[in-house]
Parts: structure tokens; sequence; C-alpha cells
């Protein structure tokens, strides 16, 4: 149960990423339009639902370390996605994808997911015994 718990929330995260990023690339492409956006945000809400699904799965499979680092991962992807959102709405909202001061946002909580997505990996490890 742990193994899948884990596997899920791993790959969900994945398919969250690969979804901002891909909102990301649209709203700075030139050409595209707000109805492209939207398009994209869509796609990245429905990841975020799955991703949240698989963390409160975690949180069930425990242990309790493993427990509190998918939590912190989910924060950070919290962050991102707030900031993803924001960004989507104001550039449907404006009729301007690039709008710098949000990529700026966007790219760092990017990097500041990275910690807390180590740490998870190290804490799944370490209960399913595979840290050798």
């Amino acid at each position: 149960m742990r193994r899948d718990a884990y596997n899920t929330f791993i790959a969900t995260g994945k398919r969250l990423s690969s979804a901002w990023w891909k909102s990301a690339d649209q709203l700075l492409e030139a050409g595209s339009t707000p109805t492209d956006w939207q398009a994209r945000f869509i796609d990245a809400h429905e990841a975020w639902v799955e991703f949240s699904t698989a963390a409160a799965a975690v949180s069930v499979a425990g242990p309790r370390a493993v427990a509190e680092a998918a939590d912190e991962l989910r924060r950070a992807m919290s962050e991102w996605e707030t900031i993803g959102t924001a960004w989507s709405h104001e550039a449907i909202r404006g009729g301007v994808g690039r709008l710098e001061h949000f990529n700026t946002r966007f790219q760092a909580a990017a990097q500041a997911k990275r910690v807390p997505d180590k740490a998870f990996q190290a804490a799944a490890r370490k209960a399913l015994g595979t840290d050798d």
C-alpha cells in the first residue's frame, strides 16, 4: 500500500509540474491567446486535484515522517499552483500572457519545491527500506 501511494504521489507531482511548465510556456509564447491559456490552466488545475488526492493517500499510508515530507512538498506545490493560477487569471483577464513579475515568482517557486521533493523521496526510501 505504501509503495503504491508513494509512486502515485511522485507520478502525480510530475504530471502537475509538467502541466504548469506547459502553462507557463504557453503564457510566454508569442501569438498565444486567452483561449490557449484557459485550456492549459484547466489541465494544470485537474493535475492539482490528482496530486492533492495522492497527497492525502500518502498521509494515510504513513509513516508520520513520510506523511510530513509529503505535506511539505504539497505546501511548496500549492505555492507554485497559487502563483500559476494568479498568472493565468491575470493573463486571461488582461489579454497579455507575458507578465514578467509572475514569471519571476513562478520560477522562484519552481526552484523552491526541489528541496521538499528530494526530502519526500528520501523519507519514502527510508520507510520502504530501499535506502541502501
